[in-house]
């Protein structure tokens, strides 16, 4: 194995870029011949995935083990933190859920140390087998009120000793004193650690800003050692549902217009990102009863709190704009939570999601979902019970049990999955249903008979993991990047 330091991507705030930046490094250091892995000590996201084993992780730290050519692992994102509502989550240990906290008592109720040197032990297993690692931090490094409870930003590269690289989004304005401001708030055994400064998301003539790296440079006494065009012609799944408030909102004539509804705690909205893909194709969310209406094929997606979803759904009018679809007899499908909602009713007699121990569903499939303690967390290969051709692989994180007498799939387990009414009506537990293309053609060709889907979401991905690489070898100071990292 090929020794280099770790190096660690930071942030001046929240969505600036990180996990794109990683996943891009992971894949060039892949490239140039090394083993690199990544690594997120504490991540916040909806967007989780199951690992081979059955434990639950970020999905972001999936989508970079995957640039890296790994199989992802729990190591990779030790602690996980997945919000049911604006002041609590559920805390994902080791893959592993370990109870519901409000962030007051996540915050100063958890033994901080404790929790570091857990997360640092997953640091050493992947230590061992893989260099580079590349570390992720989360949000800003320069929220001072919790540097004393800091698991997963600068503590970490302090203990590892990573070359550390702090990442400003422009295109959001006030770079300057976003990366002065945030290195000049560091205390001086973190401000020494940052070796780089990456001006992320830039847009126009780079050349116009030869000044500002000048200036930039001058006032830190840090490098900057590249400049990032901001680029919407590279695929890479995003961590954040932040994402949505930027895409296409609206039907478009000409295409198949496929509605997402968008839930208040919706997860895992990267479960549609294969259906972007196709031509023929408009996907968008779904905000308000009239968008239900423009969308020939709806899905209602996978929530973190299905009962407080279920609940908006009836109190904003969007349940009956969704039975309407469905008594139009147009295409309606429904992914984890989503397929809760569709059925008959929805018990919580434990209180996992809340103080609502039981809520009334859609009543569209003839199934009831009690919500369990026990978290299922599994990869899975599927073949449709009313059509075995249609065949494909997913992965569920559920905590529901769902009893269907009318199973849509069979599982490689020899267990089944799901609910079907009919080819136009359906629900699963299977994220990922609609990155096979099998699934996507039977659905589709309900509206459009001649459709043929050739999309394979596997080559779609690593198409952008090669352009990341690309773009980053043309736009950061390489040599530089290897010259920091020596052991």
């Amino acid at each position: 194995m090929k020794k280099l330091r770790p190096i660690m991507f930071v942030g001046t705030g929240s969505d600036v870029g990180k996990s794109v930046i990683n996943t891009a490094f992971c894949r060039l250091f892949k490239q140039d011949g090394y083993t690199p892995a990544p690594f997120k000590a504490q991540n916040m996201s909806l967007n989780s995935y199951a690992t081979a084993d059955g434990l639950e992780i970020g999905r972001a730290q999936a989508v970079q083990a995957e640039a890296c050519g790994i199989p992802c692992s729990v190591e990779m994102n030790p602690v996980l933190l997945k919000p049911t509502g604006e002041k609590m989550s559920q805390v994902v240990l080791n893959g592993k859920p370990s109870g519901n906290q409000s962030a007051r008592e996540y915050f100063n109720g958890t033994d901080r140390d404790a929790l570091f040197t857990e997360a640092m032990k997953s640091y050493h297993v992947l230590a061992q087998k893989h260099a580079p690692m590349v570390i992720e931090g989360a949000g800003s490094i320069s929220e001072m009120n919790l540097w004393d409870r800091d698991i997963t930003n600068l503590r970490v590269a302090e203990a590892v000793n990573a070359a550390t690289i702090l990442v400003a989004d422009i295109d959001r304005g006030g770079v300057f004193a976003a990366v002065y401001g945030s290195i000049q708030l560091l205390p001086p055994k973190y401000r020494k650690l940052i070796k780089g400064i990456l001006i992320n998301k830039f847009r126009g003539d780079e050349s116009l800003f030869d000044d500002g790296r000048r200036i930039i440079e001058e006032i830190t006494g840090v490098p900057v050692i590249g400049v990032i065009p901001y680029f919407r012609d590279i695929f890479v799944e995003q961590e954040d549902a932040v994402v949505l408030d930027h895409i296409h909102n609206q039907p478009v004539p000409g295409k198949i217009n496929i509605g997402v509804v968008l839930l208040k705690h919706m997860a895992n909205f990267t479960d549609f990102d294969t259906l972007q893909h196709i031509p023929e194709v408009n996907l968008f969310y779904a905000k308000q009863p009239r968008d239900v209406e423009q969308a020939a094929i709806l899905i209602i997606p996978g929530s973190k709190n299905t009962i407080g979803d279920m609940r908006y759904l009836q109190e904003s009018t969007m349940a009956q704009a969704i039975l309407q679809h469905h008594q139009q007899n147009k295409p309606l499908y429904g992914i984890c939570g989503g397929y809760q909602m569709m059925g008959m009713d929805i018990s919580d007699p434990h209180g996992m999601e809340g103080s609502t121990p039981y809520i009334k569903g859609l009543g569209i499939l003839p199934v009831s979902t009690v919500l369990g303690t026990h978290k299922k967390t599994e990869q899975c290969h599927f073949s449709f019970e009313a059509n075995p051709a249609i065949q494909g692989a997913g992965y569920e994180i559920h905590m529901g049990d769902t009893k269907s007498e009318q199973p849509l799939c069979k599982l490689n387990t020899g267990e089944t999955d799901g609910c079907y009414l009919n080819n136009r009506t359906w629900g699963s537990y299977i994220h990922g249903i609609f990155d096979n293309a099998p699934v996507i053609e039977s659905v589709l060709q309900l509206t459009d008979p001649k459709i043929r889907v050739t999309v394979s979401y596997r080559d779609i991905k690593e198409k952008g993991y090669n352009q990341l690489a690309d773009l980053i070898r043309q736009k950061v100071n390489m040599p530089y990047i290897y010259e920091i990292l020596k052991p």
